[in-house]
């Protein structure tokens, strides 16, 4: 029942792009977005098949550049991998890696807090994580985890060059294998009471302290 300006606009570029429009009743559009908030649109999309080690692997070899990377050890709400997506993408993240075990993968969800960063950044889902890290660390990429009883901060930790931040899951953190294969460990130092922050905040922080500092400010 939409009729607005805005609304119009996204119905011409999509009749431009040649994409079937059907116009339903809103029970229909609620029924297909499931918990998603659709604002009068749904557009059913056949996402791009997921990339795993082998293509992982593939891809490294034709880098010849130093390489931002993100690593999520085990996150498994779709709203955290949209978000980290968003900040990857706007860090200027080459790729963001994730196992498949224990994890979310791209959902509707992802899709859609990613706000497209989801469709720009290359995601790859492995199925032995440790192992994808010792490949990185075989390119040459130094691998950075986030740990609260690290030693030093992050602001006290060299991020330039290759690296890979490695993340941990909401509530666990690292798990102990991913924690041993991390060349080193860092932490947000915490001015509150408060433990811990939520890891798609984290991963902001860590993501734009390497900005910074890559940037040479």
């Amino acid at each position: 029942s939409r009729r607005d300006k805005r609304f119009n606009e996204l119905l011409r570029k999509l009749e431009k792009c040649s994409c079937p429009i059907e116009r339903v009743v809103k029970k229909e559009l609620d029924e297909l977005a499931g918990e998603s908030t659709h604002q009068g649109v749904v557009i059913r999309v056949r996402g791009a098949a997921v990339k795993g080690e082998t293509e992982l692997q593939r891809w490294l070899e034709q880098q010849d550049c130093d390489l931002f990377l993100l690593v999520l050890d085990g996150v498994q709400d779709p709203h955290n991998l949209g978000a980290c997506m968003r900040s990857a993408e706007a860090a200027g993240c080459a790729a963001v890696i994730a196992p498949r075990d224990r994890a979310v993968g791209m959902t509707a969800v992802v899709h859609k807090v990613s706000c497209g960063a989801s469709r720009r950044v290359p995601f790859f889902q492995v199925t032995n994580l440790a192992r994808s890290l010792e490949l990185l660390q075989e390119n040459r990429v130094w691998l950075i985890g986030a740990a609260g009883e690290a030693d030093q901060s992050l602001y006290e930790t060299d991020m330039k060059g290759s690296v890979g931040i490695v993340m941990g899951a909401e509530g666990d953190g690292l798990r102990r294998l991913t924690r041993e294969k991390c060349d080193f460990l860092a932490r947000i130092p915490m001015g509150g009471e408060v433990e811990s922050l939520n890891v798609s905040v984290a991963t902001g922080i860590f993501l734009f302290e390497a900005v910074r500092q890559r940037m040479g400010a």
